[in-house]
């Protein structure tokens, strides 16, 4: 019994889905990052002042748009590792991504947050 829980805990073909799952996930963020960045930017309200965060508008984007990404893409995760401990397959890959995927929203969080709190 206990030999068969290490075995479903080390599931390549599964550890690559999860890994290239929470690779997609972050390259959204990182891509709507740069979009909330790029739009920023180019705005009108904004081209005359010293900072990319100039107003409410960019703040709430550069800080809600990434941030709303990595927690859904966490709650998915979080569904995946459900569904596969439902099969009785290797669950806790899944898991470790939807806790790394939260880990990286908080930090995020706590770095755009101590910016836009300024």
């Amino acid at each position: 019994m206990v030999n068969d829980v290490r075995k479903r805990q080390r599931d390549p073909k599964t550890y690559r889905r999860a890994a290239t799952y929470v690779l997609i996930v972050n390259a959204a963020a990182a891509l709507a990052f740069a979009l909330a960045a790029i739009w920023t930017a180019n705005r009108s309200a904004c081209a005359d002042a010293d900072t990319l965060l100039c107003d409410t508008g960019a703040k709430t984007a550069m800080l809600v748009v990434p941030t709303a990404i990595l927690l859904l893409g966490g709650i998915g995760a979080f569904v995946e590792t459900y569904r596969e401990w439902r099969r009785g397959q290797a669950w806790p890959i899944w898991q470790g991504a939807g806790w790394f995927l939260f880990m990286v929203m908080v930090v995020y969080l706590a770095i755009g947050g101590s910016t836009v709190a300024r």
